[in-house]
């Protein structure tokens, strides 16, 4: 007698969860997850943590004495390099000072050489001496003009602080008041470069 197989009932097919058709149950191959997959926080300050990707092994002890000791090192050239330019620099400047020297008395070598002639001819001609001398004097005011230090020995200009120390006020009725009326000592020299300035007498004022 054949079998004819048995229908389903659809009731039963109705009462389905529709939800549930056609879902694939897990394989079970397949290990469970417990839930889903942590993410790692990043470390406080926006700072990679200790375990974040690219983060290199820590410099060893080693590492950081070496680097001590190159920067020490580095610490005593620089040092060293100083203290050469230094020394080079005051022995640049005590040359400079001598060659300076040596200039200025090479150029008072002639003064001298007429200060001898004069008096090597004094005997001979006791007046000639007076020109000598006053020659000898010309050469010399001469030679600190050439060096930057004019003299000044100007009479009837009107006092001035910086150029003039005065030693004495006068009457003079023939002299502006306030105005040089003798030169006592010579000065030589004007601003910064001012040897002494020159005393003099001055007018006394009404």
């Amino acid at each position: 007698m054949p079998i004819h197989p048995e229908e389903p009932d659809p009731a039963v097919r109705d009462h389905t969860d529709p939800a549930r058709e056609g879902a694939v149950g897990p394989s079970p191959a397949d290990p469970p997850r417990s839930g889903p997959p942590t993410r790692r926080e990043p470390a406080p300050g926006g700072q990679p943590g200790p375990g974040a990707a690219g983060d290199g092994p820590a410099p060893s002890q080693d590492e950081y004495e070496a680097e001590l000791k190159a920067l020490e090192d580095r610490w005593r050239r620089a040092l060293a390099d100083l203290d050469n330019l230094r020394k080079r620099h005051t022995r640049e400047l005590e040359r400079e000072r001598t060659a300076e020297r040596s200039r200025t008395a090479a150029a008072f070598l002639p003064v001298l050489d007429n200060l001898e002639l004069a008096l090597t001819h004094a005997g001979a001609d006791p007046g000639a001496i007076v020109a000598g001398v006053q020659a000898v004097r010309d050469q010399a005011v001469n030679v600190l003009e050439l060096l930057g230090y004019p003299r000044h020995a100007e009479t009837g200009v009107v006092f001035d602080p910086a150029r003039h120390e005065v030693i004495g006020v006068v009457q003079d009725p023939d002299a502006p008041p306030g105005t040089v009326v003798d030169v006592l000592r010579p000065g030589y020299g004007d601003g910064e470069r001012q040897l002494r300035p020159a005393a003099v007498t001055v007018a006394k004022r009404e």
